[in-house]
C-alpha cells in the first residue's frame, strides 16, 4: 500500500522536527515547511494527502495559506488542517470558511493527532468514491454540486467551503430536519470537533445569501430545507 503523504507547515522549528519524526515512525511520508509561500510551492510539488497549517507565521498566515491551495486544480484532493494554538470562534471559523476540513488545538498528544489524521484520510476515500448528482434545481435556486457553485436568479452567489457543504447537505433531502449532530458529521467529519456556534454562524450566512425562507430552525434539534 502506497504511503500516505503529510505536508508540515509550521514556523517553529522543533514542532516541525518532533511531528515529522513520530508521523515518520506511524508510516507517512512527510515533508516540512517553516513559512507559507514556500509551503504554496512544496504543496504543488509534493502533491500531499494531508497538509497541516499553522495558523499564526509570519508574512502569511496560514488561513492565508489555505485559500491560495485551495485555487490550485492540482491541490484539490488535498486535505487541510490546522494545528495551532488560537482557539478562538472567529480563527476558527475563519479557517474553516477558507477550505479548511479540520481545526485542531494545540497542543495535542501524537497519539490524539494521528487519530485525527486517520479520521480525515478516510473521509478523502469516501469523497473521491462517492458520485454526486450534477445539479440540484428549485424555485430561484440551483446548485451546482460538481463545480461547487451556487446561483440565485441566474445570478452566482459566493459561499464558503463549508457553507456549500451544507447547503448541499441540507438540500440533499428538502423537508427533512437534519440534527446537528448529523450535520457536524456530515459537513466536519466525525474526528472532528466544532462548537454549536460554528454551524449558526454558517446557518445565519447561507440565510443571507439565499433567503431566510429556504431553511427552517428546529430548535434543540436542527434545521430544514424548504424545498
Amino acid at each position: 500500500m502506497q504511503r500516505k503523504k503529510i505536508l508540515l507547515v509550521d514556523d517553529e522549528e522543533d514542532i516541525l522536527e518532533f511531528l515529522s519524526y513520530y508521523l515518520t515512525k506511524e508510516g507517512y511520508k512527510v515533508k516540512t515547511c517553516c513559512n507559507g509561500f514556500d509551503a504554496i510551492v512544496l504543496a504543488e510539488e509534493f502533491l500531499p494527502d494531508l497538509i497541516i497549517l499553522d495558523v499564526m507565521m509570519p508574512e502569511m498566515n496560514g488561513i492565508k495559506v489555505c485559500a491560495e491551495m485551495k485555487k490550485r486544480p492540482n491541490l484539490k484532493n488535498s486535505l487541510i488542517t490546522f494545528l495551532t494554538a488560537r482557539n478562538d470562534d472567529l480563527t476558527e471559523i475563519s479557517a474553516l470558511d477558507e477550505g479548511g476540513d479540520d481545526f485542531i488545538h494545540k497542543p495535542i498528544k501524537p497519539k490524539v493527532l494521528n487519530s485525527r489524521i486517520k479520521a480525515l484520510l478516510r473521509r478523502q476515500i469516501i469523497n473521491q468514491e462517492e458520485p454526486l448528482e450534477n445539479k440540484m434545481v428549485f424555485e430561484d435556486i440551483t446548485i451546482d454540486l460538481e463545480n461547487m457553485k451556487v446561483s440565485k436568479d441566474r445570478k452566482n452567489i459566493k459561499l464558503a467551503k463549508k457553507e456549500f457543504e451544507l447547503l448541499a447537505l441540507l438540500a440533499s433531502k428538502p423537508d427533512k430536519v437534519f440534527k446537528r449532530k448529523n450535520i457536524m458529521k456530515k459537513v466536519w467529519g466525525a474526528g472532528v470537533i466544532v462548537g454549536d456556534r460554528t454551524i449558526d454562524v454558517h446557518i445565519r450566512k447561507l440565510r443571507k445569501k439565499i433567503g431566510k425562507h429556504y431553511i427552517d430552525t428546529y430548535k434543540g434539534v436542527g434545521y430544514k430545507f424548504i424545498g
